[in-house]
């Protein structure tokens, strides 16, 4: 076979070359001097060093971004734990449990900075029968509490708990008003389980996007659990 009949040479058989020929470069390091590429910053000729530079500068900046995120996340975290942990004493402080359920609304409209919530507790004490908390709540809006396994978080459609919200939670056209909805199933256990609902709890923003239905919903359901486990004592 002569040399016009062989393969020709390809970018990965030079890239297998040197990955199996450590010293090449040991031994022809004027070829690594001679050796540039286009920076993509200043579209200029540079050296492989100062290519490398540019290199492992871009990822400690990208390192320090996420190094920067993280302590943000992690700040946010511990304020919202705070708030958290200010809202559960608050609740606990409550001596009649019919003051319960103004107590998880104002924590709610105070501590977590949502423009406006309403509750509705079902199934209470005789004592508690006649409070405004529980009246009000039709059988449909019980059973859709109960098929909750998780906040439901989206626009608001016109949900009859939206009903409940200070000046019948309408969502107007000129984009004031309940535009967003996050509805929260109160009952015993966890709030994901098929117990039951013995509540429902509404928050509305008059921002689209502040309940929006891709939203994580692990939070609201511990809110959920803790607002529940404080409500019990009016059953």
């Amino acid at each position: 076979m002569n040399s016009s009949q062989l393969p020709p040479i390809t970018e990965e058989d030079i890239v297998e070359f040197l990955a199996h020929t450590p010293g090449f470069f040991e031994r022809h390091a004027e070829v690594l001097a001679s050796v540039q590429f286009t920076s993509p910053h200043s579209h200029r000729a540079v050296s492989l060093q100062e290519r490398q530079a540019e290199m492992l500068r871009e990822k400690i900046k990208a390192l320090e971004q996420r190094v920067m995120e993280m302590v943000r996340n992690s700040n946010e975290n511990a304020a919202i734990a705070q708030k958290v942990h200010e809202w559960s004493c608050a609740l606990q402080r409550v001596t009649a449990p019919a003051d319960l359920p103004d107590a998880v609304v104002q924590g709610m409209l105070q501590q977590f900075d949502v423009p406006q919530a309403a509750i509705r507790v079902w199934d209470v004490a005789a004592p508690y029968a006649h409070a405004a908390f529980a009246q009000g709540v039709g059988g449909d809006v019980r059973a859709f509490a109960t098929s909750l396994t998780m906040p439901f978080c989206g626009p608001n459609l016109g949900f009859e708990p939206a009903g409940w919200l200070p000046g019948g939670g309408l969502a107007h056209a000129d984009g004031s008003g309940a535009q967003s909805l996050a509805l929260l199933p109160l009952r015993e256990g966890p709030a994901n389980s098929a117990t039951p609902a013995f509540g429902l709890l509404v928050l509305a923003s008059h921002d689209p996007q502040r309940f929006d239905a891709t939203m994580g919903t692990d939070f609201l359901s511990r809110m959920a659990e803790l607002a529940s486990a404080a409500l019990a004592r009016l059953r």
